[in-house]
């Protein structure tokens, strides 16, 4: 059994990208998230890669587009209102199909907001985010281990793909130290397969060019198409998500993140006392698991969405389940639940299920 290592929720994002190859870290500090590149300023130096302090999010977002454009695994992170500022570089990166990771550890928000864990960012990461059309692959860890291991995932994925991709997290997952152990080995990036579409020196070769535009006639179109076909597989292939105790339900818990870990205790309450409740977790939240959550929805009519924002998760909820059963929403936007407060909403619900 591999050895457990007691790190903070941005120290083990860190680390799960630096053993999934990433050789080059541009960022800039914003709270809560700041142990990210506080970790990589060493750690990068110490593989034999680059970390740069931008001098503004534009910036960092702009520097991962050229580095990404070699072929190297690159990464930024920030937290929501920084994030935002990234949008238009996230854009380009995906309007020239280039396979970058970064991560949000979300803040409270709309605007500056404030620092305690939030989860208002998830029509902004599952929708694309800034202008055009195009999707993020994005993965929503519930525990530091979780942070560690999904942007090995996530690299591969968007390799696999050429599309952006994400880990959504908050300031709780952040923040939080708990014992992690990575279930993968050390990747050395010289050991990756050399992508046929990167920038480079080489001799006998035709020449490539990375961007994110082409103003030949008709032909954004055609790219935008054969991009969505890539997307279509990804939402065929790619979709994860978690049961628990939903085969006997009569109600189920919908959560993700920081607020599906509040949501299992409160499913533990409920069903000590009787009541058949399960929970349904979402882990990749675009692509969203629809298939497995109509699927339950087959024979639970009753849903309960919980999240720490004012109604945006629940959209998904409503459109997998397809008007075949009741959602119910319990919202605390920019405020954390308790698993006692979760357990009420529960028994308010349940009581009106026949």
């Amino acid at each position: 059994m591999a050895e457990k290592i007691l790190m903070k929720g941005n120290e083990a994002l860190a680390e799960g990208a630096v053993r999934a190859g990433c050789r080059f870290f541009a960022g800039y500090p914003i709270t809560p998230q700041n142990e990210v590149p506080e970790y990589m300023s060493w750690r990068m130096p110490e593989v034999g890669g680059s970390f740069i302090q931008a001098e503004s999010e534009v910036a960092a977002i702009n520097m991962l587009y050229g580095a990404s454009a070699t072929g190297i695994r690159t990464m930024t992170s920030s937290s929501s209102p920084g994030i935002s500022l990234k949008q238009e570089g996230i854009s380009y990166c995906a309007g020239a199909d280039l396979p970058i990771f970064f991560a949000n550890v979300v803040r409270g928000g709309p605007g500056l907001g404030n620092i305690a864990a939030g989860q208002g960012d998830y029509f902004q990461s599952t929708r694309g985010g800034g202008h055009g059309d195009y999707y993020t692959i994005v993965m929503a860890p519930n525990c530091v281990e979780e942070m560690g291991n999904f942007p090995r995932r996530c690299y591969e994925l968007a390799e696999k793909y050429r599309v952006p991709a994400m880990v959504l997290a908050d300031a709780i997952l952040g923040q939080m130290m708990e014992p992690v152990e990575f279930d993968f080995e050390p990747v050395d990036p010289k050991t990756l397969k050399a992508h046929d579409w990167a920038l480079g020196i080489a001799a006998g070769r035709e020449r490539r060019i990375v961007r994110s535009y082409d103003l030949r006639e008709g032909k954004l179109e055609l790219l935008n198409l054969e991009r969505m076909e890539r997307y279509r597989k990804i939402q065929e292939k790619e979709a994860l998500h978690e049961n628990r105790q939903t085969d006997d339900a009569k109600l189920v818990v919908a959560a993700y993140g920081t607020s599906s870990r509040i949501a299992a205790g409160a499913v533990k309450m409920a069903r000590d006392k009787g009541m058949k409740v399960g929970l349904f977790r979402p882990i990749t939240l675009w692509p969203f698991p629809t298939k497995a959550l109509a699927t339950i929805a087959e024979h639970v009519k009753n849903f309960l969405v919980v999240e720490m924002s004012m109604g945006q998760f629940v959209e998904d909820v409503r459109l997998a389940v397809c008007g075949t059963a009741r959602v119910d929403l319990y919202a605390r936007p920019a405020g954390v639940p308790s698993a006692d407060e979760v357990f009420t909403e529960i028994e308010k619900v349940y009581q009106g299920i026949r």
